[in-house]
């Protein structure tokens, strides 16, 4: 049994569940099953239809180094030999003392300090930056492309086809959109170029009814909250439109061409390094820039221009081979056996 320590809610939104969701898939593929352990119950409902059960802890999300006598009871009872833990919640002093009850793997995309674990997981395309085979000694580092957690679907992706114009479009805002952007692109785009619209709003989006109410007359413009399926509508579409999450990996997979924007500052890194790659444009930050003309502008240059698509595509595709969950369910079952 392999134990992750996650949460989501509508501040956080699902990212770190959808990629811990990954890896226990991943792990049921090599004969392991997983529990969740997390703080209260919004994430209970989508981990328990995926297949696996819940210890709620009936404690504070953002205040994790409460939970620990709670958490340690759990550890002894389960008898818990290690714990993956994807939050941004954590502290040094709460890793450090989870570290001396189990082994801890922890993913990390922030660099916020030395994390004191046994194994440490920096996914994220810019991680170079963060020098962690300098500051690292004693750590076990899973490093790059290589380990980016992505749904079984996206596992070895077929090569995209690229069409001369790119028809299908795919506008995604995540988990949540306090800023209103999936308003913000319908309106900018030239909606009537493309045969087709897919906007995917998150589980937590409560502008549903607003937005289909504004757009809803637009045949070509399909509007789907939380969907099961997000593989299918990103090979479908010939271009994107996406928050710089761990959904531009996804697209990367599918070597879906895409135009990223920031809302926070923890997706700056991501999108500054696709662009600086050459794989991804960037539109801009929401908070400083106007990133619906720029994204508007930038799916015109792209729209029939099927060599440049084809480019980025193919190089999209070379990042990704979609192993990376599971090498790291690997990695837990061999901490999690008695000799690990």
């Amino acid at each position: 049994m392999l134990y992750i320590r996650t949460d989501m809610n509508s501040v956080i939104a699902t990212g770190h569940v959808m990629r811990c969701l990954a890896i226990a898939d991943a792990a049921k593929e090599i004969g392991e099953n997983t529990t969740f352990i997390v703080a209260d119950d919004q994430a209970d409902h989508m981990i328990r239809k995926r297949g696996y059960e819940t210890i709620i802890l009936r404690t504070r999300w953002d205040n994790m180094e409460m939970e620990l006598d709670r958490l340690q009871s759990i550890i002894h009872e389960q008898r818990i030999r290690a714990l993956l833990v994807d939050s941004y919640q954590v502290t040094q002093p709460y890793l450090q003392t989870l570290s001396d009850w189990v082994n801890v793997v922890y993913i990390d995309d922030l660099d916020s300090f030395c994390y004191p674990v046994h194994t440490l997981v920096c996914y994220v395309n810019y991680w170079e930056n963060f020098c962690h085979k300098q500051k690292y000694r004693q750590t076990k580092l899973l490093l790059g492309s290589n380990y980016i957690p992505l749904g079984q679907p996206f596992k070895n992706c077929e090569r995209k086809i690229i069409k001369a114009y790119a028809e299908n479009l795919l506008v995604l805002s995540g988990g949540t959109d306090h800023f209103h952007l999936l308003d913000g692109f319908l309106e900018c785009i030239n909606k009537m170029r493309f045969q087709r619209i897919d906007v995917i709003c998150g589980m937590y989006y409560q502008g549903v009814r607003q937005l289909e109410s504004r757009f809803g007359g637009y045949s070509n413009i399909h509007i789907h909250q939380s969907v099961d399926n997000i593989v299918a509508y990103m090979r479908r579409a010939d271009m994107a439109v996406s928050a710089g999450g761990t959904t531009l990996y996804e697209l990367c997979a599918c070597g879906t061409p895409t135009i990223s924007y920031s809302f926070a500052d923890n997706q700056l890194n991501n999108v500054r390094q696709f662009q600086k790659d050459g794989l991804i444009d960037y539109a801009g930050d929401v908070r400083s820039t106007d990133i619906f003309g720029t994204a508007a502008r930038l799916l015109d240059q792209y729209y029939g221009q099927a060599s440049l698509r084809e480019e980025r595509s193919r190089n999209m595709q070379k990042l990704i081979d979609g192993k990376g969950a599971t090498r790291i369910a690997e990695e837990m079952k061999e901490l999690s056996c008695p000799n690990g």
